[in-house]
């Protein structure tokens, strides 16, 4: 399997590590960079590359849960000149956005993913990644950020995602995305319970029926938080724990603040291991 990913194309024989870039000033984090400026923002991607990133995610509007969203300007003037700086750093760029005006904006500074948390709804998304070469990360998520996790509810949760995410697949190549350009992702806390949450992360296997790419972006999550009782500066053990987990069960991309850290661990998983990544027995 590999994923034509802008500029570049990705052999997924290993996990890759995405390193997490926030320019925003409300991330759940902390780690958001808008107060602070470009240059620290660009300062963070440039450690995240020296520990072995393999994918940098930018993002300009916080997605955590009661976010409040931000003007199209606003977002392009966080994004682009930190996807221009970083243009040739040598490991693909993406862009987390929902807004297509964003996705064009970056895709032309040299972008080389969309990762959309809103699978590429929004009135002209499809149209905005299609005659590029970008990749995108089809996403599910129930709600809004804003309201996502006020009372989420599903009849059958692996079922409905899994339902959701072959319609955008199916819209994505109606729109002439080919299928090596797409990459799932279940949606970890965007719209979930503890419970759903937990009921995905142990089905990630049966994600491999669609044949494609597998992100899984669980880092500091509130999940991590009810698990061990943690606030959101001491998760990065739990954070180490399910990126190993995930690995295991066959995730090609693992979204992470902690990318040196993440990356030993998977050194260790490989060497140690008595399955291989993909989650069979060796």
């Amino acid at each position: 399997m590999h994923l034509s990913c802008g500029a570049y194309t990705l052999k997924l024989d290993r996990p890759l590590i995405m390193g997490i870039v926030n320019v925003t000033a409300d991330s759940f984090s902390g780690d958001g960079h808008a107060r602070a400026g470009h240059d620290d923002a660009l300062r963070h991607a440039e450690q995240l590359l020296a520990e072995g990133a393999d994918m940098l995610d930018i993002g300009g509007e916080s997605s955590r849960p009661g976010a409040q969203p931000v003007s199209e300007a606003e977002e392009i003037a966080r994004v682009v000149p930190l996807v221009e700086a970083l243009r040739g750093c040598g490991v693909p760029l993406s862009i987390d956005t929902v807004k297509p005006a964003v996705m064009a904006a970056a895709i032309a500074a040299g972008a080389d993913l969309i990762n959309d948390i809103a699978a590429l709804q929004a009135p002209g998304a499809l149209a905005a990644v299609a005659n590029t070469r970008a990749a995108v990360c089809l996403m599910h998520m129930q709600g809004t950020p804003g309201t996502m996790q006020v009372d989420p509810q599903y009849d059958d949760v692996l079922g409905e995602v899994i339902q959701f995410l072959a319609e955008r697949i199916a819209a994505a190549e109606s729109s002439g995305i080919a299928r090596e350009r797409i990459v799932l992702d279940p949606g970890f806390g965007f719209g979930k319970t503890l419970t759903h949450n937990q009921t995905l992360f142990r089905a990630l296997p049966r994600f491999r029926h669609f044949g494609l790419p597998m992100l899984v972006g669980v880092s500091r999550k509130t999940m991590l938080g009810q698990i061990t009782s943690r606030p959101v500066g001491e998760r990065m053990p739990a954070s180490i724990a399910a990126a190993m987990l995930a690995a295991q069960a066959g995730a090609h991309i693992v979204r992470v603040h902690d990318v040196a850290a993440t990356r030993d661990a998977l050194a260790v998983l490989s060497a140690l291991d008595s399955t291989d990544l993909s989650g069979e027995t060796q």
